[in-house]
């Protein structure tokens, strides 16, 4: 058994009713294949960091969790964390439109998504 070496706070990450609920869903709609759902930061470019999510089998030792007992598992791992503190995921369910939104997120220092640097011309 891995001990975990970080539980994951409120204070860290705020994770709404509504997007615990999704996440719980998803893990046991898996019927057991998957025990978490990881959040994860990857390079954006100027316009900052780009936030998803995926499943996970196994959380790693330098991970922190979060979980509530009744099917709600968050890995995240130390790096993503350093962009997502005090950020809120939330699940949004606008009928066609259904997704999670990273609120609150790191967001690039000077990064506009229009400074030319991705191949525009000035």
């Amino acid at each position: 058994m891995i001990e975990y070496s970080h539980t994951l706070s409120e204070s860290e990450l705020t994770v709404t009713q509504s997007a615990r609920d999704k996440i719980s869903s998803l893990v046991r709609d898996t019927n057991g294949e998957v025990s978490a759902v990881r959040i994860y930061v990857s390079g954006g470019g100027c316009s900052g960091m780009n936030y998803g999510m995926t499943f996970a089998e196994k959380a790693e030792s330098a991970d922190s969790v979060m979980s509530d007992g009744s099917g709600f598992r968050l890995v995240v791992d130390p790096v993503a964390l350093g962009f997502l503190e005090g950020a809120e995921v939330d699940y949004v369910d606008d009928g066609m439109n259904a997704s999670f939104v990273f609120n609150n997120v790191f967001q690039a220092v000077g990064g506009s998504g229009a400074c030319g640097g991705c191949g525009g011309a000035m």
